[in-house]
Formats: C-alpha cells, structure tokens, sequence
C-alpha cells in the first residue's frame, strides 16, 4: 500500500519520503547492513526498508530507535522546538498585553 493511500497529506508522504532516503543513506555512507543497523534500532529488518522507504504507518518510536542507532537523534530534540515556531511566536507576540499592572494586596477585614 503506498504512502497517499494512506490518506497523508502530499507535503507529509514528501516529507517522510526525504527523511526514509536520507537515513538509507546515512546507513550506507556507514557502511552498516540494512541488517545490522536493524538489530542495533531493536526492529525488524523489514520495518527498516518500510522506514527507508518513508512509509507513514511506522511509528515515530522506530524512527527515532534508527536515528539513535545512527547517531543523529539529537536532531528529533528540535523537531518542534519553540525557538522555531515562527507561527506560534507571532501569534504569542499579537496578544501581549498593552500594559502590566501589579496587583494590589488585598486588605484584611476587622
């Protein structure tokens, strides 16, 4: 079954697709077996061709098990890391307050 059958968006299935030939590529440039690089990742070698293909049924903890075992998961720490969300921080910035006021304390009733 291909990756639109699954219903993913075009840009996902693309997405996926760049990260699957960039980690077979890793691998190769390494000089590590589809095999080896499987054992060490803890998953089957066929989840690892179905990962190299991009295929979006396999799960983020098998993608992240492959780029640790490469030794590139510091990369999956940033993925959505706030200091790149520039949506998010614009958004933010539009509903900051126009003014800071402190808070009175309240006063104690006799």
């Amino acid at each position: 079954m291909s990756v639109h059958a699954k219903g993913l968006p075009i840009p996902v299935a693309r997405a996926l697709r760049k990260l699957g030939r960039d980690l077979r590529d890793a691998r190769r440039r390494r000089r590590i077996p589809s095999a080896v690089l499987a054992e060490r990742a803890g998953i089957g070698r066929m989840t690892l061709f179905r990962i190299e293909r991009g295929d979006g049924s396999v799960s983020l903890g098998s993608y992240a098990a492959v780029l640790f075992s490469l030794d590139m998961i510091e990369r999956l720490n940033d993925l959505a890391d706030v200091r790149f969300d520039s949506i998010g921080l614009a958004v933010e910035e539009e509903h900051l307050p126009q003014r800071i006021r402190l808070k009175r304390p309240k006063l104690k009733k006799d």
